[in-house]
């Protein structure tokens, strides 16, 4: 063997043991890489794939002696129901080397301190993206000898029965198992999954030819949903509908498109899941903050920023934004609509703008968000993008942004009328934590907002939605150090490093916050895109 074969083969192989001492490796059901590229510029692009959904995958690249030389979030693209896996794209600049060592870590910290778990690795070569140390490119079966997927597929009958037995023995094997409809609904017994649900790794894929449900069986709260129907979980069952919307709720969401200045792009679907009791009582699944995937073919290809996700809410005749991110694979066009209820989906497409943002800074924001149904104009042409917010109206934007339920509970607040446009929102936003009253118990909806309590808001959108960096005072600290006004902030100095953290707020000026500045609408909508795309809600 040539001496530089030698080098390099021993290079890798130190580099292996390296990284095997400084970061642990468990068992993992799939993951791994596919479609490397390392350019003639140091730069390396693929994607990372895992058979667990994960809104916070980070890829890791090190070089040859171990040294880790660049991080990068990777983008979730989509779920490739072939092979029961989530796809997430990456690009890692500034690499010198012959080649790099990647590692894939799903949903830890990108401090440098945290374990990192799950972890799947690859070396890449550069110009031709392949592997010098012979490394799989996915690691071993998890889940009690599951295979390369670690997963099952069960085939369903139309009438929905599911045996119970059969589904429990595929859970205990797999972390991921595949019921494939013959119709529109599952019947799902409980007791096959009630040993499950504390295990964030099992999650259940209900698919058919109108779109799928990805439900990590840790959201469900099998427990509450049997007292709700007065059963125990042995006799519960859930009930998971994926059917095409009647024809009468179909020309409802294209005469709603229509009003709205848009097309369809999809099958109008109902996505639903219940529980069902005896004498086939239902009851309603709280999943709390669990936003649970959905996919939903498309009809033709969209462009993500003029493309929606919305719900259909029959009684008023109206659509509502949902997050949901694009894709468009071999052909496959699908959009991952995300939510924590059940309604009925469809995809739109958009293209708003207004007359008096040509030109201005945040004109992209404002176009994005208007065609994702998030703002509003002021007038049908207008938006007034310098013109102050106020907290009611940006409630309204944050409750919008998360897709949250506007129909259920009521203020406390005791200067928000039931009467008040604005009630079930400030409602909504109270509920999901997002605001807080004053002291003298008010809300004071009609006040304009400073930058301070933007932020907060939009921070506590990202805990809620699962996405929330976590900042320690140290780091606090240091992120509020180049401020000279830092001083000012009243009462949410944590609130705000985490959004500079998050990339979601930046100074006025260099060394200047404004954290006591009134806002304006175009903050607002700077603040809320970058709040979507922190969270995967979106793919811009």
């Amino acid at each position: 063997m040539k001496p530089a074969v030698l080098k390099k083969t021993a290079q890798v192989t130190v580099l292996m043991l390296i990284i095997s001492v400084l970061v642990p490796v468990l068992a993992f059901a799939a993951s791994g890489f596919k479609n490397l590229n390392f350019d003639s510029n140091g730069t390396v692009t693929g994607t990372v794939y895992s058979d667990v959904y994960s809104v916070n995958a980070t890829v890791y690249a090190f070089d040859p002696n171990g040294n880790r030389i660049a991080v990068s979030d990777a983008t979730y693209v989509d779920y490739d129901v072939t092979n029961n896996v989530y796809n997430y794209k990456f690009t890692v600049a500034g690499s010198t080397y012959d080649y790099v060592r990647l590692q894939g870590p799903f949903g830890t910290s990108v401090d440098g301190k945290t374990t990192i778990t799950d972890s799947v690795y690859q070396s890449v070569y550069r110009n031709n993206g392949s592997n010098p140390g012979g490394g799989s490119t996915c690691c071993s079966g998890g889940g009690g000898g599951g295979g390369i997927w670690g997963s099952e597929t069960i085939n369903v009958n139309s009438d929905g029965s599911v045996d119970a037995d059969q589904l429990k023995n595929s859970l205990k094997n797999y972390d991921k198992v595949t019921l494939k409809l013959n119709g529109d609904i599952a019947l799902i017994p409980a007791k096959a999954l009630v040993d499950y649900v504390t295990d964030s790794k099992k999650v259940l894929v209900i698919v058919n030819d109108k779109g799928s449900y990805i439900i990590p069986l840790n959201a469900l709260k099998l427990q509450d949903l049997a007292s709700k129907l007065s059963v125990t979980t042995d006799e519960l069952k859930l009930k998971v509908t994926i059917a095409k919307a009647s024809d009468t709720t179909k020309d409802g969401v294209d005469k709603a498109a229509k009003a709205l200045g848009g097309t369809v792009a999809s099958n109008a679907v109902d996505f639903d899941i219940v529980g069902l009791g005896k004498d086939q009582q239902t009851a309603a699944l709280d999943l709390g903050n669990n936003y649970i995937s959905r996919i939903l073919p498309l009809s033709k290809a969209v462009d993500s920023s003029k493309a929606t996700g919305v719900l259909y809410n029959p009684t008023t005749g109206k659509l509502s934004f949902v997050p949901a991110v694009f894709s468009s694979t071999d052909g496959k066009n699908e959009a991952t609509l995300k939510r924590n209820g059940s309604s009925i989906y469809a995809v739109i497409e958009l293209n708003k703008t207004f007359s008096d943002i040509n030109g201005h800074w945040a004109e992209s924001y404002i176009k994005l968000l208007a065609n994702k149904l998030v703002v509003d104009g002021v007038t049908d042409t207008t938006f007034q993008p310098e013109r102050n917010i106020t907290r009611a109206e940006f409630a309204a934007l944050v409750v919008r942004a998360l897709g949250l339920d506007t129909n259920s509970g009521s203020s406390t607040f005791k200067d928000v009328a039931a009467s008040d446009w604005y009630a079930s929102v400030v409602a909504a936003a109270a509920n999901a934590k997002l605001v807080d009253g004053y002291e003298d118990g008010t809300f004071r909806p009609n006040a304009t907002i400073n930058r301070e309590e933007l932020a907060a808001m939009v921070v506590r959108a990202l805990n809620y939605a699962g996405a929330k960096p976590d900042v320690s005072a140290d780091k606090q600290t240091q992120l509020l150090a180049k401020f000279k006004d830092a001083s000012k902030i009243v009462w949410a100095k944590n609130e705000i490093a985490a959004a500079i953290d998050a990339g979601i707020i930046d100074g006025m000026t260099d060394d200047t916050l404004g954290a006591r500045d009134t806002a304006t609408r175009a903050q607002s909508a700077t603040m809320l895109k970058r709040l979507l795309s922190k969270a995967s809600f979106i793919n811009n």
